[in-house]
């Protein structure tokens, strides 16, 4: 028995609610800073860039590592609201760093609807019931819903939530604060045939809700990156993101770029602009760009268009799930893409063998073409056809890929002769993708990059003089590997000898002051190559060993003679200079 008669009859007993969701209001990230947060940068170090490097570099621009995104690679800098622009541009020119970028907001792709549908037409028209003869979905094909949370009490999605997460407080409740996320998780995979509510696209599929917003319902695009890092970390085969901003992100490529190389199919919404201006992350690489079409086959008059749409789904009056445990007619390309991220779960439980770039190829080439002949900017490659994908997905044969990938080293050149810090870049590709290309110096590893242009900053002054070979290795997500050929280079750096001791200044407590109790000693240390270890004396016996900033210690004084006692600050580098510096505290 088709599945039609279930959900059909359930929906005459649903009250609809209808939901307005237009501008958010009041709206801290989007009123507070514009398009992009006004303290906050986006940096990623080429591989092979010291940490203390790094600090000295962060701290000449008055900037601070707030968090950062380990998985890419990825710092997210405190800087002063006011020398924002200044700081962008001074990081951009150092030859230490792949990007720098502002940390931009992206907001939920949704529209108003006041058309009160009672039936759910959307799935009729993709041919879901017919797909759902092939398959209904496997709980062990999760899709990720990157959104403002989930109704985790919602009777049509509790029991489907899997490793659920909220990257934006970092804590495990994913609650949703705006109900946007509900509606797009109950579009995507609400369960279906319970006799309860609505039907999900992905029927038997498992959800991970993962919240990424503010409160107001705007995500920063690093909390966007964490997400989509969460998702492809924790198990989820599909990866659905309702949100964009107008600004172009290599943070965003790179944590889409990391989901792919994971195997991961990640679906985002085109927005409502009715423009051809591109948002992120739909116009990133190898995302799904979803556009709109309405009941009559027609592009949804908000849906966005361009040469970055890859295909289009209902998006308008879309029955669905909504926070506190209702149903409601929603509208936007926020709705489109769970419909094709459904789709791909559907195709992953029907077929696991596949990878993730023979699933998007399934969609793409068994959509019902719309528009013009063939690709065009309004519906990408057509609206996707459940049926028609999943029966082609069905006699799909897998091939097991053996396809070595190539790389080869662009510079420096053979046989040149090299000193300081020098940037070694790299070209790869793959009949597939590349995952990662890794450097080795000697027949040792060096460093690794995940992003394309691959690039390393290698200090050959931490090298002896002479001949050095490089050779770079290429991964694909299977496990393929590629080679270089070797690039030998000689290293040629002047040998002085650094007489130079550190600076150490004792900055509290202050010379002659009186103290008791617990007393914080703070102390700092600095050389024109570097400061390898910092000692702490009191009365000539050794208080803290510290091998980098900040220099502070405990120094319980409520034990000590009353009278005066000597602090001594020794600071080392790497020829053994030292330096010294003194003060004398009375209790």
């Amino acid at each position: 028995m088709r599945v039609t008669r279930y959900f059909a009859t359930n929906l005459l007993c649903i009250l609809v609610l209808v939901i307005v969701w237009g501008s958010h209001s009041p709206s801290s990230l989007a009123q507070e800073y514009s398009n992009h947060h006004d303290g906050q940068l986006l940096v990623q170090p080429k591989p092979g860039v010291a940490a203390e490097v790094l600090k000295r570099i962060f701290s000449d621009q008055e900037a601070l590592e707030e968090d950062e995104l380990p998985e890419i690679n990825v710092k997210i800098l405190k800087v002063p609201a006011d020398k924002l622009e200044k700081v962008e541009q001074a990081l951009s020119h150092n030859p230490n760093f792949k990007f720098v970028e502002k940390n931009y907001v992206a907001g939920a792709a949704t529209v108003p609807d006041d058309t009160k549908y009672t039936s759910e037409w959307h799935l009729v028209k993709i041919l879901a019931p017919s797909g759902w003869d092939l398959t209904r979905g496997t709980s062990n094909v999760t899709i990720a819903i990157c959104d403002t949370g989930v109704d985790s009490s919602h009777p049509d999605l509790v029991g489907k939530f899997i490793n659920g997460y909220n990257v934006y407080s970092n804590t495990p409740d994913f609650n949703d604060v705006t109900g946007h996320g509900t509606a797009v998780a109950g579009t995507a995979a609400a369960m279906t045939n319970n006799i309860t509510g609505v039907a999900g696209l992905g029927w038997a599929n498992s959800l991970m809700p993962i919240r990424m917003s503010d409160g107001t319902g705007y995500a920063l695009y690093s909390n966007m990156a964490k997400a989509i890092n969460y998702a492809a970390d924790h198990g989820a085969k599909v990866i659905n993101l309702s949100f964009g901003g107008s600004g172009s992100s290599s943070t965003l490529q790179s944590a889409v770029d990391y989901a792919w190389n994971k195997g991961c199919v990640i679906v985002a919404s085109a927005m409502n602009n009715n423009t051809s201006a591109p948002y992120y992350p739909a116009a990133c690489n190898h995302v799904m760009a979803a556009a709109a079409t309405d009941s009559t086959d027609a592009k949804a008059s908000f849906s966005d268009y361009g040469s970055w749409i890859d295909i289009s789904a209902p998006g308008t009056s879309i029955l669905t799930t909504t926070r506190g445990g209702g149903y409601g007619a929603w509208a936007g390309t926020s709705f489109s893409s769970p419909l094709v991220a459904g789709l791909a779960a559907l195709i992953f439980s029907l077929n696991p063998n596949l990878t993730n770039s023979q699933v998007v190829d399934l969609i793409e080439k068994n959509a019902t073409d719309l528009g013009a002949a063939g690709f065009d900017q309004y519906f990408g490659w057509g609206r996707i056809n459940v049926y028609k994908s999943l029966l082609a997905a069905k006699g799909s044969s897998t091939t097991v890929d053996v396809t070595l990938p190539t790389t080869s080293i662009t510079s420096p050149s053979n046989g040149v002769t090299v000193g300081g810090s020098v940037t070694v870049t790299a070209s790869a590709s793959d009949n597939a993708s590349v995952s990662k290309v890794d450097l080795y110096i000697d027949g040792k590893y060096f460093a690794t990059d995940t992003t394309a242009s691959y690039s390393f900053l290698w200090n050959t002054a931490s090298y002896a003089n002479g001949s050095h070979s490089l050779v770079t290795k290429a991964y694909d997500p299977t496990g393929n590997v590629g080679t270089s050929s070797t690039v030998t280079v000689t290293v040629s750096n002047q040998t002085t000898t650094d007489t130079q001791a550190p600076t150490v200044s004792i900055t509290s407590p202050k010379n002659a002051s009186y103290v008791t109790g617990m007393v914080t000693i703070q102390l700092t240390a600095s050389d024109n190559v570097g400061v390898t270890k910092v000692e702490i004396y009191v009365d000539g016996s050794l208080t803290a060993s510290l091998t980098s900033a900040p220099y502070t210690t405990k120094w319980n004084a409520r034990k000590a003679a009353k009278g005066s006692h000597t602090i001594t600050a020794k600071g080392y580098d790497a020829k053994g200079n030292l330096g010294l510096a003194s003060i004398t505290v009375n209790k």
